[in-house]
């Protein structure tokens, strides 16, 4: 093991799942009342009805909480796609539809969308696992609704350009500068690199 190296955690036990759970629900729910400022360790605590030192322990901070809160909000969305599924044969138009019902579901949330965002902004290399995380599991609602199980390092490099457009996407709207419209087209813009990386066929 490298100096850099850390042990892997040991798995939570049902007791500490069902804690990190209310912690999680805690953030999510001052977040979509208040947006980022709302979220305050003291607070997120008391409504999760944990101790102050046991959320650090958790959580060693806001950041570390909201980009973990975004993580859980995502993961949810996955589940939820695996059991509706999008429709359509094109790859690219099935990608596109994804990523806008996963954008219209933070747009029913806009301060906790805002909060999650600003946490991955503000986000050091302390928080890289819980980013990595975060992009690794828009990275897996992607790959299926392309339906892809053994992508090609060219598709993963349009998927990596797909998630930035998406982000940036979800700011300017976030800030006012894009409207949904916008945001719909700049998606659909390009998800079509989806069809420029498709592997060509022997002869």
């Amino acid at each position: 093991m490298t100096a850099e190296a850390k042990p892997a955690s040991p798995p939570l036990t049902e007791r500490q799942e069902a804690r990190r759970r209310r912690i999680l629900h805690a953030s999510a729910q001052l977040a979509g009342r208040g947006g980022f400022e709302a979220v305050q360790m003291r607070e997120v605590a008391e409504e999760a009805g944990v101790a102050l030192g046991t959320l650090y322990r958790y959580f060693p901070s806001k950041i570390h909480l909201l980009v973990a809160t975004m993580q859980d909000q995502l993961q949810h969305m996955h589940t939820t796609l695996h059991k509706h599924p999008p429709a359509g044969q094109d790859p690219a138009q099935r990608v596109a539809d994804t990523l806008m019902r996963a954008f219209r579901a933070l747009q029913r949330e806009p301060h906790l969308a805002d909060a999650m965002v600003r946490a991955l902004t503000f986000a050091d290399r302390s928080v890289s696992p819980e980013v990595d995380t975060v992009s690794r599991i828009t990275t897996a609602i992607i790959l299926d609704a392309m339906g892809l199980e053994h992508p090609t390092p060219e598709q993963l490099s349009a998927v990596r350009v797909i998630e930035h457009t998406w982000h940036s996407a979800l700011i300017t709207w976030l800030s006012g500068r894009a409207s949904i419209a916008q945001v719909k087209i700049d998606i659909g813009t390009v998800c079509r690199l989806i069809d420029v990386t498709k592997p060509t066929e022997a002869p």
